[in-house]
């Protein structure tokens, strides 16, 4: 009986060795653009996720829980006031303020708490600099900014008050610095300002 004859194993042709190869490097360079592209994927997603102070004001200007205000610097009545050269030239460079309050009710406590974390997690997670802590009507509040000790873009101030709420207020100008925002603050504590323009935002805190 003959046994089947055996296929002889030689070296491989070396067409079929360049194609062996070309496959394999092929396969390399798919996996790690794969990667690539699921990192980059992971990256923007983890930025659009992080809602800015912007967005934040849209999104909520029409919300019940909130009061959304736009108010010009004049209402704070300083031209009467005797300025300094330096805390006129800092009132200048001041153009509006954007407010937008939320209002703590019994049956809101819930959502206040959402929003709270909410605001706190933009302000943490974006590149404003804490510039100073003060007392305000709602309690203790944060000063931030958002630029450099030269040029500020805005300050942003914040404070919350357990019973009645939370305000954001966004101070936006042209030319600002650190330096403007406490000579303005100066200002004001020289001045008899009572709130004078503001009535509704008290109003609305208070219910």
């Amino acid at each position: 009986m003959c046994s089947p004859k055996r296929r002889r194993l030689g070296p491989k042709p070396l067409t079929e060795i360049f194609w062996d190869r070309t496959l394999l490097i092929t396969s390399i360079k798919m996996k790690r653009a794969l990667t690539l592209l699921a990192a980059i994927g992971l990256l923007l997603a983890s930025c659009s996720s992080t809602q800015s102070l912007q967005e934040y004001y849209i999104d909520n200007s029409e919300n019940p829980d909130f009061l959304s205000l736009d108010v010009p610097v004049s209402v704070l009545n300083l031209e009467e006031v005797e300025l300094s050269e330096k805390q006129r030239e800092a009132l200048e460079s001041f153009k509006k303020l954007n407010i937008l309050a939320f209002k703590k009710t019994e049956a809101n406590g819930v959502s206040y708490q959402a929003e709270k974390a909410k605001v706190k997690q933009i302000l943490k997670n974006s590149d404003f600099e804490e510039l100073m802590k003060m007392n305000t009507p709602m309690g203790k509040a944060s000063v931030q900014f958002l630029g450099d000790d030269n040029a500020i873009d805005e300050v942003v101030i914040y404070g919350d008050s357990k019973e009645r709420g939370f305000a954001l207020i966004r101070v936006l100008g042209k030319d600002m610095s650190p330096a403007h925002f406490m000579e303005v603050l100066k200002a004001i504590e020289k001045s008899d300002y009572q709130g004078e323009g503001l009535e509704q935002l008290g109003e609305f805190l208070k219910g």
